[in-house]
């Protein structure tokens, strides 16, 4: 089925990427910190008062907002997935290794290299370096 704006242009539209949300399992926020802020390095961000009792966690890190959203029941996601771009992919695989985290190589493309991992509750998350010419 094609889609056609009567209003708005496509490059009038979108202006950027405002956040991220992957979801996790009920009651596991504490679970998620230490994932995401003890291991990858997020900030926690108070959610608004009148998001707090859905439970979930918001973060940030330099040019990323993650959500991380209560879905019950929960299924993670295997295909879908965020892109996270590293200062350096072998710094990450290196602080992943000592932290226990198993990593997954892919096809490295043209202009990067890049690993997968999962979170604790099974959700696929990349990890990437952009390789300059």
């Amino acid at each position: 089925m094609a889609y056609r704006s009567t209003y708005l242009r496509p490059e009038k539209m979108i202006l950027d990427l405002h956040h991220i949300q992957i979801a996790i399992p009920k009651d596991q926020e504490d679970t998620a910190r230490a994932f995401y802020g003890g291991i990858l390095g997020f900030l926690e961000v108070e959610k608004p008062p009148a998001l707090r009792g859905r439970g979930g966690l918001w973060l940030k890190a330099p040019h990323v907002q993650l959500h991380l959203g209560v879905e019950d029941p929960f299924r993670a996601a295997q295909k879908a997935h965020p892109g996270f771009r590293v200062v350096s992919l072998q710094a990450a695989m290196s602080h992943l290794e000592a932290s226990g985290i198993a990593y997954q190589f892919d096809i490295d493309l043209p202009d990067l290299r890049r690993i997968y991992i999962k979170d604790p509750f099974g959700n696929r998350i990349e990890l990437l370096e952009v390789i300059s010419s």
